[in-house]
């Protein structure tokens, strides 16, 4: 009885986003560093959603996981930023509970939803390097329509599950998280009760989302690796490199931040190194990504100069 109570209790409850407010000299700093990374997000990625779409010699495998990618960046920072920037201007600090489960949710969904299309991306790129010859037949459109559906359905699939865990644990009426937004980490952590049954879901959820599609990327990149070995001219091998190069940048960054949060122990959790680890793959690595990849691909630059020039790709091909 104690127990409903008490979830009644927190239902009703808003939370105070806690963030940076014990440094308020690093919330003026913050609110400009995130403003500009936001708006670098929303324009680099909106550009090469716009550019796939538009430009007819986009219409390829890569093109499409990458429109996607960007999509998935776009989204994954909206539901931060805002409400992030609301938190650093101003003295207030809470979000509704009906808004933190919000959070939580679209997060948890985009965050999956990316780990499995990086993992699709790789595999992308070992057929264009190890089979050029069959790429375009193993890469029909119909196969890459059903491997961007698997990666939302195991989004979808992982936040349903782990969200209402989270969110049932009770906290004898706390409310206040000591992150910039409801993540799960900083949500279990403030619970009142045992959390061991809900970590053990996080962990084996975060090994088939985490560490599978890091398998299958380093599985791919490994036999990229080998191929490129063998090939003989200087100018196949460099070509090799800067197809797979800019996936692999992004890989890096992307999971390497995130493993290193979510296969840890609640209570080992570092809420202050947790913080600065989470804005920067919810804030850093989704602006830089459109710039990783554009940086050594002559396809995007190409068809960025055909569309400032108002050229259509579609004529030219």
């Amino acid at each position: 009885m104690g127990r409903d109570h008490d979830s009644n209790d927190s239902y009703q409850q808003a939370f105070i986003l806690l963030g940076f407010s014990d440094r308020p000299r690093l919330e003026i700093i913050l609110f400009a560093f995130i403003l500009v990374f936001y708006i670098l997000t929303l324009m680099g990625n909106t550009a090469i959603i716009l550019l796939s779409i538009m430009d007819a010699r986009l219409h390829t495998p890569m093109y499409f996981f990458l429109g996607n990618l960007s999509f998935l960046d776009l989204c994954f920072t909206t539901s931060i930023v805002p409400q992030l920037l609301w938190n650093l201007w101003g003295p207030e600090k809470t979000i509704s509970y009906h808004g933190c489960v919000a959070q939580l949710y679209i997060y948890m969904v985009l965050g999956s939803t990316e780990c499995v299309l990086l993992a699709v991306m790789s595999y992308d790129r070992y057929v264009a390097v190890c089979r050029p010859l069959h790429y375009t037949v193993v890469m029909h459109p119909r196969l890459c329509l059903q491997l961007v559906t698997v990666s939302w359905f195991c989004g979808f699939l992982n936040s349903f599950v782990m969200c209402p865990q989270t969110m049932q644990l009770s906290r004898c009426g706390h409310n206040t998280v000591d992150h910039f937004l409801c993540e799960m980490p900083a949500l279990i952590a403030m619970s009142c009760e045992d959390t061991t049954l809900v970590e053990a879901f996080a962990f084996v959820l975060g090994v088939a989302l985490l560490l599978v599609p890091l398998s299958l990327i380093l599985i791919s990149y490994g036999m990229i690796a080998a191929a490129v070995v063998r090939i003989k001219s200087a100018t196949g091998r460099k070509k090799a490199f800067n197809t797979c190069s800019s996936h692999l940048t992004v890989v890096s960054l992307f999971y390497g931040t995130i493993i290193y949060m979510y296969l840890q122990p609640a209570n080992s959790y570092s809420q202050d190194q947790g913080k600065f680890l989470t804005l920067f793959y919810t804030i850093v690595t989704p602006s830089v990504n459109p710039l990783i990849y554009t940086l050594r691909n002559k396809d995007v630059k190409g068809a960025m100069k055909r569309l400032l020039k108002g050229e259509k790709g579609a004529k030219e091909t």
